[in-house]
Order: C-alpha cells, then sequence, then structure tokens
C-alpha cells in the first residue's frame, strides 16, 4: 500500500519531460485474519498510516 505524496517531473539525458508521482511505501499492518473454517474465506486486512482521529463522537464518548 502507498501514499501519494506530490507530483514532479525531470528530464533525461536524451532531453525528454518526463513527468512521475512522488510516493510513500510505508509498513503496513495485519489488523484482521479471515479464515476458511470462520469466515467461508481466506483473506487478510491491511492498514497503513496513522489511525485518523473521529469526526463524530458517539454519545457515550460525548460524556467524558
Amino acid at each position: 500500500m502507498v501514499k501519494k505524496i506530490g507530483m514532479t517531473s525531470f528530464f533525461d539525458a536524451n532531453g525528454k519531460y518526463l513527468p512521475c508521482t512522488v510516493i510513500e511505501a510505508g509498513p503496513c499492518v495485519i489488523t484482521q485474519v479471515k479464515t476458511n473454517e470462520k469466515d467461508g474465506y481466506s483473506a487478510l486486512q491491511l492498514a497503513y498510516d496513522e489511525k485518523k482521529e473521529k469526526k463524530h463522537l458517539v454519545s457515550y464518548e460525548r460524556s467524558f
């Protein structure tokens, strides 16, 4: 999994203009494992980057 950082460009040895995308490839964490026995299929759920702060709080979270 990667995250797009931005765009840049450069010229090759022949002077041709080459646009390119700058990406960040980071460590991925396995957050969930699905198995044939329990879920009927095999899969891994991956996470990348920091956990985002919630925009909306549920009622029990507002009381703290």
